[in-house]
């Protein structure tokens, strides 16, 4: 991982990744009276939120997999067992019933995104060497009391007026009366996260990568989740904190990739190619989506066509980009499994173009 650091690529990067993705968030939310008075997401929202950073974030991972011929080699039978055996569980949950398919997303785009945010607070320890298993169970706990208590809250307080998926997908049953001991629990948490960064201060170098995913994922979730009842408030604060990085995490990934000579096609690692093609990907997609299923944005996509009776192989095709980033990103980004991962950190404190 190259000598320790506090930071995974560099200051410039870490903080226009995760405080900026965190501040047009938070700006965006504080503008909600102004942009979305009603509650609801303007179409201009939907289009930048989720199609061009959270459906584009997702066909990023063809990139670093299945346009790169080293990576293909490594695990040819993960990578081609993964979307086949996701379109066929698909169908199967499908067949059992159309909330069923809808639920059983919902809970695993619920794990990704919990996920992701826990993996960044790993590489950050990773990076700078810390080893403290007690920190280690500190950090833990505080990323995931910042995820998962909201989503308790959320539980707690069905239905609401915005949705993951659709509405209904979450279960409804967890009572009200548990949320005061886990706002207890929450706040205990992440005082005790508080308390060791600030001892740690006192004797060391500061975290400030770390202490930053930790702070704005508490920031983002709990006003999106808890504070907040509206379906924009939701949006502005979940998309941008977590494709964001996540695309950013493709390109200097790429780029490490070229800067090593391990990649065979450096077009691929540049930022407009990159942008382009994984736009004009995302179009595609909710093109089929809109006019297959949804029949919401005619404006955009095109009149509707009649293809409710394929819906039951249709949908879950649909669905497959998903659930492959879902899957694969639990095992790509992983330094054990993937060794090329640690070149992303050769290059500490570097000037990326």
């Amino acid at each position: 991982m190259s000598r320790p650091s506090s930071w995974l690529f560099s200051a410039p990067i870490d903080l226009g990744v995760f405080v900026g993705s965190a501040a047009l968030s938070l700006a965006l939310l504080a503008l909600a009276p102004r942009l979305a008075p009603a509650g609801g997401t303007p179409e201009w929202t939907w289009v930048i939120a989720i199609l061009l950073v959270d459906v584009a974030h997702v066909w990023s991972t063809a990139f670093v997999v299945y346009l790169d011929p080293v990576e293909r080699r490594r695990r040819p039978g993960l990578y081609l067992l993964v979307p086949l055996g996701g379109w066929l569980v698909g169908v199967a949950l499908y067949a059992a019933g159309e909330m069923v398919f809808w639920r059983a997303l919902a809970y695993l785009a619920v794990f990704h995104f919990v996920r992701q945010q826990y993996g960044w607070v790993a590489l950050y320890r990773a990076r700078a060497g810390d080893r403290d298993r007690a920190g280690a169970w500190i950090d833990g706990a505080a990323i995931y009391a910042a995820t998962l208590y909201p989503l308790l809250v959320w539980h707690a307080r069905l239905p609401r007026a915005f949705a993951w998926f659709r509405d209904g997908d979450f279960l409804a049953g967890v009572p009200e009366t548990i949320v005061p001991a886990a706002t207890i629990a929450y706040a205990a948490i992440l005082a005790a996260y508080v308390g060791r960064a600030l001892r740690q201060a006192a004797t060391g170098p500061v975290a400030w990568g770390k202490h930053v995913v930790v702070a704005t994922t508490a920031a983002c979730w709990y006003l999106g989740i808890v504070a907040t009842d509206s379906d924009y408030a939701f949006t502005v604060t979940n998309v941008f904190i977590h494709g964001v990085p996540y695309l950013a995490l493709v390109y200097l990934y790429g780029r490490s990739l070229a800067a090593g000579g391990a990649s065979p096609r450096p077009w691929r690692t540049r930022l407009v190619p990159l942008l382009a093609t994984v736009w004009a990907l995302a179009y595609a997609e909710e093109l089929l989506w809109d006019r297959g299923v949804w029949h919401e944005r005619a404006w955009l996509f095109g009149g509707a066509l009649d293809l409710d009776a394929a819906h039951g192989w249709l949908v879950p095709l649909l669905a497959v980009p998903q659930l492959t980033h879902y899957v694969l990103d639990g095992v790509l980004w992983r330094r054990r499994s993937n060794p090329r991962v640690s070149a992303l950190f050769q290059r500490a404190g570097a000037s990326w173009p």
